[in-house]
Parts: C-alpha cells; sequence; structure tokens
C-alpha cells in the first residue's frame, strides 16, 4: 500500500544523497589513478539510497545508462558523490550521480563523473512495486526530469529499434 504522500508525490529534494569517501591505495591502480570500477561501485551505492529514500523500498539497479569520465581522481583525493531521483515511473526511477574529487591538501575541487542509473523499487517479494511520482518543483528539478524523460524515450525506441532488426535478421 502506498501512503498518502507516496500517492500525491515526493519532492526531488527529500531524494537527495551524498557520500563522501578518501580513496586509498586498494582504490587506485599503480599509476596512482582511482579504478573507474571503483567509482561505478560508489554511484550505485548512493543512487540507491537516493532511490530508496524515494520509494522507501529496497531497489535494484536496472541500468546504468551513461556514466562519463571526465578528469582522473587521483589516489589521497577526497571524493564527494551527490545523488537524486531524477524521474520516476511506475516502478522505476532515474537517479543523476555528480562525482567531485577534492585535493585535501589545496582545496581545489574537480566535478570528475556523471552517471545516470535506472533503480527499480522492490516488494518484500522482491516483485517492482509502484512508486510515488517526482515533483519537480524548482527549475533545476524541471530541467534534470525533462532529460531524463529524453533519455527514457532514447532508451526504449532503441530498444525497439533493436527487437525489430532482430525480427529481421536471418537466423
Amino acid at each position: 500500500m502506498i501512503d498518502s504522500m507516496a500517492a500525491d508525490g515526493k519532492p526531488a529534494l527529500h531524494s537527495r544523497s551524498q557520500l563522501v569517501r578518501w580513496m586509498g591505495v586498494l582504490d587506485a591502480n599503480t599509476a596512482g589513478n582511482v579504478h573507474g570500477g571503483t567509482v561505478m561501485k560508489l554511484c550505485d551505492e548512493v543512487a540507491a539510497l537516493a532511490a530508496i529514500k524515494h520509494s522507501r523500498h529496497r531497489v535494484v539497479t536496472a541500468a546504468m545508462d551513461r556514466m562519463a569520465f571526465l578528469y582522473p581522481i587521483r589516489l589521497g583525493d577526497l571524493v564527494t558523490l551527490s545523488a537524486a531521483v531524477n524521474a520516476a515511473w511506475r516502478t522505476s526511477m532515474e537517479v543523476g550521480v555528480r562525482v567531485e574529487a577534492e585535493n585535501p591538501r589545496t582545496g581545489a575541487i574537480r566535478h570528475t563523473n556523471t552517471a545516470y542509473l535506472t533503480m527499480v523499487a522492490l516488494d518484500d517479494d522482491g516483485r517492482p512495486t509502484p512508486v510515488p511520482p517526482l515533483i519537480a518543483s524548482t527549475p533545476e528539478d524541471q530541467r534534470r526530469m525533462r532529460e531524463a524523460e529524453l533519455r527514457r524515450s532514447n532508451r526504449l525506441s532503441e530498444r525497439e529499434q533493436i527487437l525489430s532488426h532482430r525480427e529481421r535478421a536471418p537466423s
């Protein structure tokens, strides 16, 4: 059963989540750069936190739509991962993640990564369950929702194109 707040929707602000982690020697390669897989795992964790806060259900990752590596993260950097639900559909949500690395000695901060993940809410039996609508109350929230809808439309269109191509391809 969905509570009254869930039925009416929840503001994007309520899903905001953040992880902060210092990058140590186990996170980096021999060149001193943090492994991409480490960054992806942290993005998955903070996206799940945002999706859980929005849906109030456990969630699973259905897809990572995009993961842009803009700059390397270095050994010793303090990494901040910020996430929020961009859009909510029937049982799924798109969560945007922004990754910033800070050199703790100089204070210099750089935006290193952006990721978009699709998370699905699950009920107690492990089946997809409805999530509250997202209320995009600020211009920034509205922009993020529009862009999430565009990415979803592109994903669905690509899926249809692939299925159509498979049907036409010789066996």
